[in-house]
Parts: structure tokens; C-alpha cells; sequence
């Protein structure tokens, strides 16, 4: 992260699982000069409460509005070069290509930075932020982190950035 500066036109794009410290270091990121996107944020914003607490089918529908308001958004801060965080999963490299082709129409640049931990570390770092209320604080179930585990399409030979988290 150290030589990450807040240069015009530079966008972060965060990836990693749930716990591995994504909004830690976007909120570093922040302290720099970067305008934060955080789908989990608005949506804790906009409901005032834990997201789990949501029908599956309700949460995707609000997750996938506000993910579009979000995407609007990052369009105006490309154009008007605005360095970006964007505090988000990216779980799958078809969702990071759309990013990152979204960002090169606008002749802007992107890194994308893939925060890594292991099964183990991950439980042991949700187990307290389950129990805390809060935007970053959205219940993650030892069921929900067996699913996010397996459906996760880590970045290799995409341009990432590993940074191994313990």
C-alpha cells in the first residue's frame, strides 16, 4: 500500500473474501486522498441494519441497486479523474474485467489488489465482527464463508497485487 498514491485517475479495486481486511485497507486508502465506494456501507446506510437479517432473494435485489448507483458513481469520479477505493468483493473475474474495462474507456488506470487469507484466518477474524453492529459488520455465518470460500475466483495472471493478510 505504501506506493499507492492518490493519483488523478487511479482506481483501487479490492478483492478478497469476507474478513480478509478489505475495508481496512480501502479505509487507509481513504485517509490518502481516495474517494471510498463501499456497496456494504450504502446498503447498511440505507437500511440502518445488518444486511443478514434480509431474505437471501431481498438482499441480492437491494445489493444489485445499490451496486448500480455505485457503478453510476465511479463513472463521474473517472471522468472527472478522481482517485477511487472501490471496497467490494470482486469475487468473480468477470465482474473484475467489467471493472477494469470501464476503467480504461475513460483512459484512467487500475490496480487491483487481492487480499489474502487462509480459511482459518478468515473464521478467526469474522468470529468478533459477527458479534459488532455497523456497516463492516455484516454477519457472516461459518455456512455463508464455506459458500463465499468456493465460489471465490482468485486473481492469477490478472495484474494483482497479493497481499497476504495473517
Amino acid at each position: 500500500m505504501d506506493d499507492l498514491v492518490a493519483e488523478p485517475g487511479l482506481v483501487v479495486l479490492m478483492c478478497g473474501i469476507a474478513g480478509s481486511g478489505k475495508s481496512t485497507y480501502a479505509r487507509a486508502l481513504e485517509r490518502r486522498g481516495f474517494v471510498r465506494l463501499s456497496v456494504d456501507e450504502a446498503i447498511w446506510q440505507r437500511l440502518g441494519h445488518d444486511a443478514a437479517e434480509l431474505a437471501p432473494e431481498e438482499y441480492e435485489r437491494l445489493k444489485a441497486a445499490v451496486e448500480a448507483e455505485q457503478w453510476q458513481e465511479l463513472i463521474r469520479l473517472l471522468d472527472s479523474r478522481q482517485p477511487v477505493v472501490v471496497d467490494y468483493s470482486f469475487w468473480s473475474r468477470a465482474r473484475r474485467d467489467r471493472y477494469k474495462a470501464l476503467i480504461e474507456s475513460h483512459d484512467c488506470r487500475w490496480e487491483l489488489v487481492h487480499l489474502k487469507a487462509d480459511p482459518d484466518t478468515l473464521r478467526r477474524r469474522l468470529a468478533p465482527r459477527n458479534q459488532q453492529q455497523g456497516a463492516d459488520s455484516v454477519t457472516v455465518s461459518v455456512e455463508l464463508l464455506e459458500r463465499y470460500l468456493d465460489g471465490f475466483e482468485e486473481p492469477t495472471g490478472e495484474g494483482e497485487r497479493v497481499v497476504v493478510q495473517h
